[in-house]
C-alpha cells in the first residue's frame, strides 16, 4: 500500500474518531450545513420554566363556577292531593318532555315532587319552572345550607314555563347574577346545577348545541339546546356560562336521547319577571295573524320583493289584524320602522308590547308598499287559542280539559298519521272527568258524539252545548299507543 495514502487514511480516521468522541462526550454539537458562515453558538441560559398558556376555548375551572353559584341553588319541593296523572308530569311532579312517559305516571293518590330553583336576590325571590309548582297545594324550598323555608308563588307564566316564588328568611340570602343569553354562541361551555333524581346540587358540564330551538309553541319558543346532562329533578335549575352567570333555566330533555337537554333563555325570563312580580301573570300583545317565513321558492312563486319579512297566511276573524285591514299574502317588512327579518321576530315584538298599545306595520301588498295601524289585544293562552277566558274556565271545570290547535309541529312530535284532524288535549285536570276517562295530554280529540272536532272553537261549542250529567262519546287518537279509541266523559256541573 502507498505509505502516503496510508497516512491520509489514518489521519482521516483519527479525525472522524475524535469528532465522534466529542459528540458522544457532549462537547461538540453538530449543526446543519449552511451556505453562509455559521454564527457562534451561545451557551444556553438557565431560566425558570414558563407556564403553558391555557388553550383558547377552554373554560376556567368548573369547580370555581360551582363554588360561586351553588349556594344560590335550591331544591323546590311541591306536594298536592288527588290524582297524580298529568300529561306534563313524568316522575312525581317532575315533567321534562310534554310527552315523556315516566314510571310513576299512572300512580294515583297524593303526590310529591322535587325540582330546582335559584335565588335572584337577597330578599328571597327565586325562579323555577311553572310545571314544577303547577297544581301544588304546598311548596317548600331547601337552601344549600340545609335550611327549609315555606315558599309562596308570586306569579307564573305557563306560556314560557317560568315561575317566580318567594321565601322569607331572617338573614340575607345568596343570589346569582343573570347574564345575557342573546350573547351565547353555539359551542360555548355551559354548566348545569340541579337535583336530578333527588341527587341535590349535582353539577354537569357541556356545550351549547343549538340556539332558538322550537319545542312546544313555535311563536314563543327559543330554547337553548345543550349536551350538559339534564334529568328529572333538574327542572327550574340554572344553566350557567363560564363567567358564573345564569343564561338559561333548565326545562326539558328528550325522552329519546339523554344528551339532548333544553333551557329557557334567561333574557326571556328577565323580560317577564317585572310583570310576574307586579301582577302575578303576563299579558302579551296580540294581532291575530298567522305568519310564516319567506324562502326562495315562496319568493319566486309569489313574486315577493324580498326573502326578509313575515308573510301573512291567515287572519283571525274579529281580531285586531282584521280590523286593521291586514290580509293574507301581505308581507310585513317593518314594525314601527324596525326591520323584520323572520316571522318569530315579529311575534316576539308584538308579544313584548302590552294589550292596548298601537303598532304600525309596514307591509307590501301585491308589490305596493302600505302600512296598517294595529291596536293590540291580549294574546290568548295556549290552552285554548282564541276562546274567551270565561269559555276556557267553563270547559276546564266541566271536563277538566283544555285543548289547542293541532299544528304540523305537534303532529310531528307525536308521530300522528298523515291527515289527522282534531285538537290536542293540552292540560288535563288530575281530578277531572277527562282524567277519569284516561284522556291524557298529547291525545288528539277527533270527534265528540260523532261530530267532527276540527278546531278549538268546535270543541268549546260542543262542550258548551252539553248539559250537566250528559255523557259525551269522545273519539280520540292516543299518542301513547298510536291507536284510536272511544272514551266516555261525564259532564260536570258548571
Amino acid at each position: 500500500m502507498n505509505p502516503r495514502l496510508t497516512l491520509v487514511t489514518v489521519g482521516l480516521a483519527s479525525t472522524v474518531g475524535l469528532l465522534v468522541g466529542l459528540v458522544l462526550a457532549g462537547n461538540l454539537t453538530p449543526t446543519r450545513a449552511v451556505s453562509a458562515e455559521p454564527k457562534p453558538v451561545e451557551p444556553p441560559r438557565l431560566t425558570a420554566p414558563v407556564a403553558a398558556k391555557e388553550p383558547i376555548g377552554l373554560p376556567p375551572s368548573f369547580a370555581d363556577i360551582a363554588a360561586r353559584v351553588n349556594p344560590a341553588v335550591v331544591t323546590v319541593n311541591s306536594s298536592a292531593a288527588g290524582d297524580a296523572r298529568s300529561g306534563r308530569r313524568g316522575q312525581g311532579l317532575e315533567p321534562i318532555d310534554p310527552f315523556f312517559r315516566g314510571p310513576d305516571r299512572e300512580r294515583r293518590g297524593p303526590r310529591r315532587g322535587a325540582g330546582t330553583g335559584f335565588l335572584i336576590d337577597e330578599s328571597g325571590y327565586l325562579v323555577t319552572n311553572h310545571h314544577v309548582v303547577d297544581g301544588a297545594d304546598r311548596i317548600s324550598v331547601r337552601l344549600a345550607s340545609g335550611e327549609m323555608l315555606p315558599a309562596a308563588v308570586v306569579g307564573t307564566d305557563p306560556e314560557t314555563d317560568i315561575a317566580l316564588l318567594r321565601v322569607r328568611s331572617s338573614h340575607r340570602l345568596p343570589s346569582v347574577a343573570l347574564g345575557d343569553s342573546d350573547a351565547l354562541r353555539v359551542g360555548e361551555w355551559v354548566v348545569a346545577i340541579g337535583n336530578p333524581l333527588a341527587y341535590e346540587h349535582t353539577v354537569t358540564a357541556g356545550v351549547v348545541s343549538f340556539l332558538g330551538r322550537k319545542l312546544f309553541d313555535a311563536s314563543l319558543d327559543r330554547y337553548i339546546q345543550t349536551d350538559a346532562a339534564i334529568n328529572l329533578g333538574n327542572s327550574g335549575g340554572p344553566l350557567i356560562n363560564t363567567r358564573g352567570e345564569v343564561i338559561g333555566i333548565n326545562a326539558a330533555v328528550s325522552s329519546r336521547a339523554p344528551t339532548i337537554g333544553f333551557a329557557i333563555p334567561v333574557n326571556q325570563a328577565k323580560a317577564i319577571l317585572p310583570q310576574l312580580r307586579a301582577n302575578g301573570r303576563v299579558s302579551r300583545g296580540y294581532v291575530g295573524i298567522g305568519l310564516r317565513d319567506v324562502d326562495p321558492d315562496l319568493q319566486r312563486s309569489l313574486g315577493l320583493p324580498s326573502q326578509h319579512g313575515a308573510l301573512v297566511q291567515d287572519v283571525t276573524p274579529g281580531s285586531p289584524g282584521e280590523r286593521a285591514g291586514i290580509r293574507p299574502y301581505d308581507l310585513v317588512m317593518q314594525v314601527d320602522g324596525a326591520p323584520v327579518t323572520r316571522s318569530d321576530e315579529l311575534i316576539t315584538t308584538i308579544a313584548g308590547h302590552a294589550p292596548g298599545d298601537n303598532l304600525t306595520l309596514q307591509m307590501t301588498r301585491d308589490g305596493r308598499p302600505m302600512s296598517a295601524l294595529v291596536k293590540l289585544a291580549e294574546r290568548p293562552t295556549t290552552e285554548s287559542p282564541g276562546i274567551p277566558a270565561e269559555g276556557r274556565r267553563r270547559s276546564l271545570t266541566r271536563l277538566g280539559l283544555s285543548v289547542r290547535e293541532l299544528t304540523s309541529d305537534l303532529s310531528t312530535r307525536i308521530s300522528a298519521p298523515r291527515g289527522l284532524t282534531g285538537v290536542m288535549a293540552w292540560f288535563v285536570d288530575a281530578v277531572g272527568p277527562a282524567a277519569d276517562a284516561d284522556i291524557e295530554r298529547g291525545d288528539v280529540i277527533l270527534e265528540i258524539n260523532r261530530r267532527q272536532v276540527a278546531s278549538p272553537a268546535d270543541f268549546h261549542n260542543l262542550v258548551a252545548a252539553a248539559q250537566p250529567g250528559d255523557i259525551l262519546a269522545v273519539y280520540l287518537y292516543k299518542a301513547s299507543t298510536g291507536q284510536r279509541r272511544l272514551a266516555t266523559v261525564h259532564v260536570d256541573e258548571p
